[in-house]
């Protein structure tokens, strides 16, 4: 899947891209023809880098709803030849969500577009779960045959109906079907053998009983090079088995393992010593920092990340410190991650300097940022203030800039009646509940009125609800 392109932050595209609070409002000042072109861009090309921890779909129904949107440009791009030839759910799948949430505040045209999806189109599964949660019965059931000639009646379409069956997120349309197609029935009554008989014939080679048999399993995966996690996933899995199979005595086995064994060994090896808070793992991790192969760096450098106590502390602070380990270094740069997650308010300082620095480096993007930003919040790091800023207002991560904004409601003391008004509209649900709980609520007619659209939107998560009706109550006394 292509990362998809973002527009700049200040555009109404980049905003709404990104979900900001300040999209949906430009939305509302733009021309009308230009904030749907851009919605509906949005909603048929996800912007969202990973659709597992961003929401988009209610923010992008809200948009709708306050435009009175058509709903042509979403229909386009379910109808298209594409839909027949990509399987990848996710193509369609943030434009289901949208119609459901469509559905849900009474967009009749939206539900139509839906019944139509489920009966001839690919993702017919993922629209089938929306209309399952909105829908009348009546409708789910002339659905049905639709549904059900989607599977030949041979052995392969039995075994893909009771595929489909165990699935679905909402069992509900499955449910009315099977009273009235025995077929369902009998599928959904045989999906559940099916699933306790691949765990019964599930195959694998499992380690031995012993600390070199783990050491040998954990090295297994490297044949495995289609998969480039293989190894992390078996070493993992390893280190738990060495903390029920090691003793004392295995620890010289251990150490020569973390320090010279093969990769998925070494993994193994020096994660159960650091889980063990092994006094060797400081060196160990410098040597493996220091090794000329890059696995055998990142290993460590993962590893590192695990390790917790005094002992942890006293070597993070010297690796992280220039005149003593090397900040720009990788091991400098992991070792302030480290910081970030267990260091004390002394700390505050080369948290900063390795936020500021990510940034300059790699920009307001990569796997260490969130540690970092989360780091400046619990330290309450003031100094941290205009790079969070930053990060709130250009990441298109909404996570990303969730995290940013619950940084900032720890550190910048302008939080609450400036960013935290912008919040309430965003597309995160953790987000306007953080920003119903600290917004100014005087001052700003704004405030108050979205509050009280958040309280009455039944589409609205039940945090949110009880954030923003706490806040209601307590101005009301």
């Amino acid at each position: 899947m292509f990362e998809p392109v973002i527009a700049p932050s200040a555009s109404l595209l980049g905003l709404l891209q990104r979900g900001r609070g300040d999209g949906q409002l430009h939305a509302l000042a733009a021309d009308r023809d230009e904030a749907i072109a851009a919605l509906e861009e949005c909603v048929t090309s996800d912007p969202r880098t990973d659709w597992q921890v961003e929401n988009r779909s209610l923010y992008y129904a809200r948009v709708y709803m306050d435009l009175e949107a058509p709903l042509g440009g979403i229909e386009r791009h379910l109808n298209h030849p594409d839909d027949l030839l990509d399987l990848d759910e996710n193509r369609t799948g943030l434009a289901l969500s949208v119609l459901g949430h469509l559905a849900g505040y009474g967009r009749r045209d939206a539900l139509l577009l839906l019944r139509q999806y489920t009966a001839g189109g690919g993702n017919w599964a993922w629209a089938l779960d929306e209309l399952a949660l909105r829908d009348e019965d009546e409708a789910l059931l002339a659905l049905a045959p639709a549904v059900l000639g989607r599977f030949p009646e041979d052995p392969r379409g039995e075994a893909e109906l009771r595929a489909a069956i165990r699935a679905a997120y909402e069992p509900k349309p499955w449910r009315l079907w099977a009273a009235h197609h025995p077929r369902i029935a009998a599928a959904g009554e045989q999906s559940p053998f099916d699933l306790w008989q691949r765990q019964f014939d599930r195959g694998g080679v499992t380690p031995g009983w012993s600390v070199a048999d783990v050491l040998v399993w954990a090295d297994q995966a490297e044949a495995d090079r289609t998969d480039p996690a293989a190894v992390e996933r078996r070493s993992a899995a390893a280190a738990r088995c060495l903390a029920a199979v090691a003793r004392p005595e295995d620890r010289p086995a251990l150490l020569t393992a973390a320090r010279e064994g093969a990769e998925g060994a070494r993994r193994a090896a020096l994660r159960h010593l650091v889980d063990q808070d092994d006094p060797a793992v400081p060196g160990l991790i410098e040597a493996a920092a220091a090794d000329a192969d890059q696995r055998v760096v990142r290993a460590a450098l993962d590893t590192l990340g695990r390790m917790r106590g005094p002992r942890a502390l006293r070597y993070a602070r010297r690796w992280a410190d220039p005149a003593t380990g090397g900040a720009d270094s990788a091991l400098g740069e992991a070792a302030v991650l480290l910081l970030a997650d267990i260091g004390e308010p002394g700390d505050a300082a080369v948290v900063v300097a390795g936020l500021r620095q990510w940034v300059l480096v790699h920009g307001v993007r990569g796997a260490g940022l969130a540690g970092l930003v989360d780091g400046a919040g619990r330290l309450a790091a003031a100094d941290a203030v205009p790079t969070l800023r930053h990060i709130y207002g250009e990441s298109a991560s909404s996570e990303l800039r969730g995290r940013a904004a619950r940084a900032l409601s720890l550190t910048d003391r302008y939080f609450a009646c400036g960013p935290a008004v912008e919040c309430l509209w965003d597309c995160e649900e953790t987000t306007r509940e953080l920003a119903a709980r600290h917004v100014v609520t005087t001052g700003d007619a704004r405030v108050l009125e979205r509050l009280r659209r958040l309280a009455a939107d039944p589409a609205e998560e039940a945090e949110v609800h009880a954030a923003v009706r706490g806040r209601l109550t307590a101005r009301e006394r």
